[in-house]
């Protein structure tokens, strides 16, 4: 199979996703908005295919408490219940599907990183940027954060050599079983 039929693949899932997740991002975004205010959308710059940087949306988990002199608190004094919640789960990164119908991401690829990691790659970890970022990836499958940044480069480069509509199929399976399994034992 071609990439131009993984484009197609992105959104036809994409869009049916959109279309089943909608209340759900929607009792979202109002309890995101009653708990933390605007914007309940959190978007920066990562980097995506062939290094070109994007902006990634996700729901916001953190609240914007500064100490005295205006500077942000650590994350762990910031997160917020719902914002854990949300993580754990991985329903914060919902609005990456919007990612996903643009073109910006795929629903399978290595995970988008910041821009200041781009200097510090190899040239073997610079070929992850071979293909569209991912919302999920076999690096996500196979460890997600058990694993060193080493072995999600390996993993992530592996995915490129790799990559086909199966491979696509069976990381986004794994995934829903992870996800399923988590909200089973959570709740």
């Amino acid at each position: 199979m071609t990439k131009g039929f993984k484009r197609v693949f992105d959104l036809v899932a994409g869009s049916m996703l959109s279309l089943a997740c909608c209340p759900v991002i929607t009792l979202l975004a109002v309890a995101l908005r009653m708990i933390l205010g605007r914007p309940v959308i959190f978007s920066h710059e990562r980097i995506g295919l062939h290094g070109k940087p994007f902006q990634l949306h996700k729901f916001r988990t953190m609240t914007n408490a500064s100490d005295e002199r205006g500077c942000l608190l650590p994350d762990r004094d910031r997160m917020t219940s719902l914002g854990g919640r949300l993580r754990r789960f991985s329903l914060d990164e919902l609005p990456q599907l919007w990612n996903v119908l643009k073109g910006d991401m795929s629903l399978v690829g290595p995970r988008p990183l910041l821009p200041e990691y781009l200097p510090r790659y190899t040239p073997f970890q610079r070929r992850r940027h071979e293909v569209k970022p991912g919302i999920t990836g076999w690096a996500q499958v196979n460890g997600r954060n058990g694993l060193t940044w080493e072995q999600k480069f390996e993993l992530d480069v592996w995915y490129v050599d790799h990559w086909s509509i199966a491979l696509d199929l069976e990381i986004l399976r794994s995934e829903e079983r992870r996800v399923g399994k988590e909200c089973r034992s959570r709740w």
